[in-house]
């Protein structure tokens, strides 16, 4: 079938079901067109330039971004690229944790907590016990001269062409200036034009936080290199360098002052490549002069509009796969910062709309396949040299939401960074699990950075946490429900192996209970009230290795291999404490009864909910009540959080069905306290994690699939009594389109390219049973008061 042919039969489907009208373009379904444009802008927009770093617009390709200022008499990119990191190679390995750690345990099954963590922070952390820092490649000035009269400003971010433009008028002329990232090419792309001929003149200047040198090799040309920063004691090795090139229409480009002059030109494109000589955690041996040369020549044949139409055809072939329509309400005309401002106080829905696909937008920005660095706490973009947090990768939490939106939205294909970095890690881990454990199979704790140390770090309050690598093995195996893809399976296999046999080496038998537990570790960040974080077998560790042996011996089963160790999985599994309520109904945190002696009893962290969300040990159908405990901590530890602590209550809300607390907790999102004008996640500060989780919160209001079964509008707010949406997938292999009204759902096509079996379910009516031959689209329709099946 041609795309065409494809494109109309897709078209045909969705009118059958309902979803589209005669004349209406097909926008995104089930294996969604990519041609056609979207039926109402999706756009972030603003009346003023952005006065700080957190107002101004992010473009990325997946390994290049800017943030854009939109400045009329200056405009400013801060520019990044994901792999300029402090530093250079080095490794953490503490080969005196093998002494401490029988010590260490010994301590914490007797009781003696601080006195464990003592010990457990001058013998169990990596050496040094810090990690390198991402770092800011680059900055782009432009200064335009002579600008007289500046009125009718607007800047904006289109999502679905995936630019930032700023547009103003001068004298008498309109300026437009465009910005972006293209995959395609891998290189920023800035265009300066005018409605009037002669009018781009700009001064031009290129500088780096850690240049050591700079020049040009033409008129035409900038550039600026160096090196990475010493940090914690180890020399700078990684070398970069940024490379800007001028392309013109009309006028002359000259050298001035260190940088160029465009004079008098009609339009003018500013081509910006930046690389790193990274090449793996251990080789840093790249040329990234070389590169950025060979990036530029080719795009400069390529010319200037075939760059822009490679940009978009990329771009949108992912981002079209989705649609959502919850109405627009009456703010969807104001400017972006002034809708945040409003939405807690009345309707807006569409901004939740907006919201959801910014999520998308970012992640396809900061995320693409062909790189080794998944989304970072900041995604991919960071000014400053001492960024909070390192703006690394925390593995106990806001790696792992990072990644949540992904494949229900559609865009699994940003998944493959993460991937890589844990295929990394699974080396560097192997590492620590022999020195500083005498085990086998690999480790990773709460925190890792850009070399892939992968031993604890920070203290051990924070760091003594050896399941980060276990949460994002679990987290990769979503990837293979939502894709049944043979091949994928095979590459996380031993991802998944490695990270079993450790855990299966080093638990221990509490002698208390008789249980196997691991010690010494920690409920993440959270410290109980015997003075210490330290413990044994707290609920989260369980509940992650739960997940972790099931999956195994499922993977193994599937693969036809390793059956011993499949059947090793299982039995340990069954070792393993059972979460437990506590007197006050509350899901315990620990062994202990110990919730509510907490020193914090707000807690930011819900590490325990795991079950819940992103897990599926427990549902309101199947546990009711552990997901009656559950709803207690969370009403417990309130709403008001950080940014990615608001994220991950909207989801723990939408799992026990309750689409009005979750719609409140979103309020609280979209709020001027937790989203800067830039719809930015505000932890405070900026951490991207937020947008990820709200994303995926306003996802599940609409679509859940676990435990074989999808359910529609399984916590739907009052706020949303009617849309549509198309596009979303479900874990199966199945791709779902839906409209509704009054809360019901009015039409529904399902589609599932590889066949399966499952199970739907919808608010008043039986679990409907439902199994499609490869390529097969079961359509439904309300009629009658319910919801019928369609001839095929």
């Amino acid at each position: 079938m041609t795309p065409a042919s494809r494109r109309r039969w897709l078209q045909q489907q969705l009118l059958h079901a309902g979803l589209l009208t005669a004349g209406t373009p097909l926008l995104a379904s089930p294996m969604a067109a990519q041609n056609e444009a979207p039926p109402a802008p999706l756009r972030l927009w603003y009346r003023r330039p952005a006065d700080e770093w957190t107002a101004a617009l992010p473009v990325g390709n997946g390994r290049l971004g800017a943030m854009v200022f939109g400045g009329t008499h200056t405009e400013r990119l801060q520019i990044n690229e994901n792999s300029f990191f402090g530093g250079g190679p080095y490794d953490t390995t503490n080969p005196k944790a093998r002494e401490g750690l029988p010590q260490v345990r010994e301590l914490v099954f007797a009781g003696r907590y601080a006195e464990a963590e003592k010990l457990a922070n001058e013998t169990m952390l990596g050496t040094p016990n810090r990690q390198m820092s991402y770092q800011p490649l680059a900055e782009l000035l432009l200064l335009f001269p002579g600008l007289d009269g500046v009125r009718g400003y607007e800047r904006g971010l289109d999502l679905d062409e995936a630019v930032a433009t700023t547009q103003f008028r001068a004298g008498s002329a309109t300026l437009t200036r465009e910005v972006y990232a293209s995959a395609a090419d891998q290189l920023i792309v800035v265009r300066l034009t005018a409605d009037k001929p002669k009018w781009i003149t700009a001064d031009i200047t290129l500088t780096a936080p850690h240049q050591k040198t700079s020049g040009g090799e033409s008129h035409h040309t900038l550039w600026v290199a160096g090196m990475s920063p010493a940090q914690l004691g180890v020399e700078g090795s990684l070398p970069f360098e940024c490379r800007l090139q001028v392309v013109t229409k009309g006028g002359k480009v000259v050298a001035r002052n260190g940088g160029l002059q465009v004079q008098g030109a009609d339009e003018a494109w500013l081509l910006i490549a930046g690389a790193t000589g990274y090449k793996r955690f251990d080789d840093v041996s790249g040329d990234p002069a070389a590169l950025n040369r060979q990036t530029l020549a080719a795009a400069v044949a390529r010319g200037p509009e075939a760059l822009r139409a490679a940009h978009r055809e990329d771009h949108q072939r992912l981002f079209r796969r989705v649609a959502l329509d919850l109405g627009a309400g009456p703010n969807g005309s104001l400017p972006t910062d002034e809708r945040i401002a409003r939405f807690a106080e009345g309707q807006d829905p569409g901004l939740a709309s907006l919201y959801l696909q910014y999520g998308r937008y970012l992640l396809l920005a900061c995320s693409r396949p062909g790189s080794r660095f998944p989304a970072n706490l900041q995604g991919l973009w960071n000014e400053k040299t001492n960024p909070s947090w390192g703006s690394k990768w925390t593995i106990n939490i806001n790696t792992e939401m990072n990644y949540w939106p992904a494949e229900v939205c559609n865009i699994g294909e940003t998944i493959e960074p993460l991937i890589a970095m844990v295929e990394d890690l699974s080396l560097t881990g192997a590492k620590v699990a022999r020195a500083m454990y005498d085990a086998p199979g690999w480790v990773a704790f709460h925190n890792t950075d850009g070399w892939r140390v992968a031993a604890p770090t920070d203290g051990a309050k924070w760091g003594l946490w050896p399941m980060g690598g276990v949460w994002l093995v679990n987290t990769l195996w979503q990837s293979w429900l939502f894709r049944r893809d043979a091949a994928l399976l095979k590459r996380l296999y031993p991802l998944l192996k490695g990270a079993a046999e450790f855990q299966l080496a080093t638990l221990v038998r509490d002698p208390k209970s008789g249980f196997m537990v691991t010690n010494p570790s920690l409920s993440p960040e959270n410290s109980h009230p015997h003075g210490s974080s330290v413990v044994a077998g707290p609920a989260m560790d369980s509940q992650l290795l739960r997940d972790l042996f099931a999956h195994c011996a499922d993977a193994a089963r599937e693969l036809r291999t390793d059956r011993p160790f499949a059947k090793a999985c299982e039995a340990m599994r069954d070792r393993l404490p059972p979460d437990r309520i506590g007197a006050a109904g509350q899901l315990q945190e620990w062994m202990e009864d110990w919730d509510l002696q907490a020193p914090e009893l707000q807690h930011r962290h819900v590490s325990h909910l795991y079950a819940l969300y992103p897990s599926d040990q427990i549902t309101p159908e199947d546990t009711p009540a552990l997901a009656a405990a559950a709803r207690n901590v969370l009403e417990r530890r309130g709403d008001d959080t950080t940014g990615w602590g608001i994220g991950w209550r909207i989801n723990l809300f939408t799992r026990l069905k309750d689409g009005e607390h979750a719609y409140s907790v979103l309020q609280r999102l979209l709020h001027p306290s937790r989203s800067y004008a830039n719809l930015f996640d505000a932890h405070p500060p900026f951490q991207i994690d937020g947008n990820f989780g709200g994303a995926a919160g306003i996802v599940e209001m609409l679509l859940q699939s676990h435990r074989s079964r999808i359910e529609l509008l399984p916590a739907l707010p009052s706020a949303w009594p009617a849309g549509r949406v198309a596009g979303l997938r479900a874990r199966g292999g199945f791709e779902i389109a839906m409209s509704w009204q009054g809360g019901e759902v009015q039409t529904l096509t399902v589609a599932c390219p590889a066949g399966g079996s499952t199970e739907l379910r919808w608010r008043g009516a039986p679990p409907l049973p439902l199994r499609l031959a490869a390529g097969q689209t079961a359509r439904f329709e309300r009629r009658d008061g319910r919801l019928q099946r369609l001839e095929t």
